[in-house]
This record gives structure tokens, sequence and C-alpha cells, in this order.
């Protein structure tokens, strides 16, 4: 397998999804907490890049073994088992290697923070995994974009913020006299869960907008999403709804001063979401505009990290 093969059926491109939230928990961490651990940040990225390319392939791999419809819909260009032929041994060799990476490195990261990170780990990959593997995979059904969202968007801001912090007992896990405690600060964690829903919302859209596109192709082969319980209308009607929430919560995080005043220009990139947002609403095709939900996503999340950054400084 080559190497253009092999970042075809990762779908490397489609990264920024995971290691965004990665980089707003980072820099939201020291803004907020003033704390950084260079080590645990390096073997999330990795064991979190290895897992995000496990589970594309793993989904690439499934949706070759599952098709009903093998021509059309550009099936034999967006798959790149078929575009090149791929051998199924070879595509099985990667995904075990990038899942055994992930789980190394995780391993490493929970050998220097805490147990909760590693539950969190262990929830997340098989959730990550079930996504798209077993009898009823998690994105054929219309659980899709709310799993998606909330996995990439708050459970990775979550870790990425709670591995440099496991000394400032936002959430603790442990046996004292035969006794389990759990101890959770609930104000933190509804400020973390609030500053990750800008990310929630655009990978979750990200996740719709593929589904409209795909409407036909999904009802084809048998994947029952969203948009196909919903309808083509309310499922637009959703995407842009969910743009709104993000906004609202970015006014909300900066009147309250969770976020800096310096986070104040982010709110302008409500216009020219907006404007990608209506070329969608036109035309949902997922080789013209499905891009354009990536293009938002990274417009509003990297727009925050950009602009939070000043503000670690003031």
């Amino acid at each position: 397998m080559g190497i253009k093969s092999f970042l075809k059926l990762v779908e490397i491109k489609t990264k920024a999804a995971s290691m965004t939230p990665l980089l707003l928990g980072t820099f939201f961490t020291y803004y907020r907490y003033r704390q950084l651990k260079w080590e645990n940040f390096l073997l999330m990225l990795i064991s979190l890049l290895c897992f995000d390319m496990t589970t594309t392939a793993i989904n690439n791999y499934m949706d070759y073994k599952k098709a009903k419809k093998k021509e059309g819909f550009g099936y034999e260009q967006h798959n790149a088992i078929v575009r090149d032929n791929l051998s199924e041994s070879h595509v099985v060799a990667v995904i075990l290697i990038l899942l055994v990476l992930a789980v190394l490195f995780g391993i490493f990261l929970y050998l220097r923070t805490s147990l909760i990170v590693l539950i969190i780990g262990i929830i997340s990959f098989g959730v990550g995994i079930f996504y798209t593997f077993g009898p009823v995979p998690i994105s054929r059904i219309p659980l899709g974009e709310f799993f998606s969202g909330f996995f990439m968007g708050f459970v990775i801001l979550f870790l990425s913020v709670y591995i440099h912090i496991t000394d400032l007992d936002i959430m603790e896990l442990f046996l004292k006299n035969g006794v389990l405690y759990f101890h959770v600060n609930l104000e933190e964690i509804a400020i973390l869960f609030l500053v990750s829903l800008p990310a929630f919302m655009g990978i979750s859209n990200i996740m719709l907008a593929n589904n409209i596109c795909d409407m036909e192709e999904d009802y084809e082969n048998h994947r029952y999403t969203l948009p196909l319980y919903i309808g083509r209308k309310k499922a637009l009607a959703l995407f842009q709804a969910l743009y709104v929430i993000a906004f609202l919560d970015i006014l909300l995080l900066i009147i309250s001063g969770v976020l800096p005043i310096t986070v104040i220009p982010e709110l302008f990139l409500i216009f020219p979401v907006y404007r990608n947002t209506s070329v969608f609403l036109e035309r949902q095709s997922k080789k013209d505009t499905f891009s354009i939900s990536i293009k938002n996503f990274l417009l509003i999340n990297i727009g925050l990290i950009i602009l939070l950054i000043p503000g670690i400084f003031l």
C-alpha cells in the first residue's frame, strides 16, 4: 500500500476535526489554569491521531464490505479500497497497527495522569470502534451526529484540558477504606462543556452535511441516518440551528468572562458562516458543497483558538 493510498484510506484531510478540539482545549487550559504538560500533550496527540485514522479506515472498510450498490454516487472514487484496488488483508493490517499504536500511547498517557483518563479513553475507544463497526454501527443510525459531536467535540476537549490539571481535582475517582469515591467539580465541567460547544456543533454539522449529501446513496445501502428520518427540509433547518447555537454560546462565554474580550471579533465570523451556509442550502453535493461544513468548522474553531492566544497575555 502506497503513501497516497494510505492517506486516502484514513482520509487524512479530515483529521482537523479531532486535532482542532485538542488544540482549543490546550490553549484554553493555559489561559484558564496556567498549566501545560507537553509530554502529556504529545502522548494524547499521537494516540488521538492514530485512533482517528483507525476509525476512518474501519469506516471505509465497512462501507466497502456492506455496500449494496457499488457504482454511481462517486463510490468508485471516494472509497480508497475500490479506487486503488487495495488488498483486504493490507487494509486490516493497517487498521490493527494503528489501533495498537493508539492503545499503547493511550496507556502511557494514563500512567502519567489518572484513572479517569483510562476510563474515558476506554469508553471513547469503544464508541469510536462501534461507530463504524458491528451489526448496527452508530454511523448508520440517527444518533451519528450526536455521538460524533459529543465525543470529538466535548470529550476530546475535556481530556485535552484534564491531562494537564489532574492535580486540581476537577474530577477524581479513588478507593479509600474499601469505598469507591467519585468527586466532580460541576461548575468547571459545565464551563468546559460550554467551551466545547462550537466544536461540538461544528463536528455534528460535518456529519449532518455528509449524511444530507448521501441521502440517496444511504437509502440504497440501508444506512438509515438522521436526514432520512426527519427529511431534507428539517435536516437543513437543523444544520442552520447548530451554527446559531455555537455563536450564542460564544457570546455567553464572553459576557460571563470565561473567554477574554480578545475573542469578541469571533462573533463577526457569523457573516461568512452565514454566506457559506446559504450556498449549502441551495445545493447539497458531496463533490461541490459538502466541504462548506468543514470550512465553517475550521473558521469558527481556528478563529476561536487564534483570538484566545492574545487573551493569554493580557
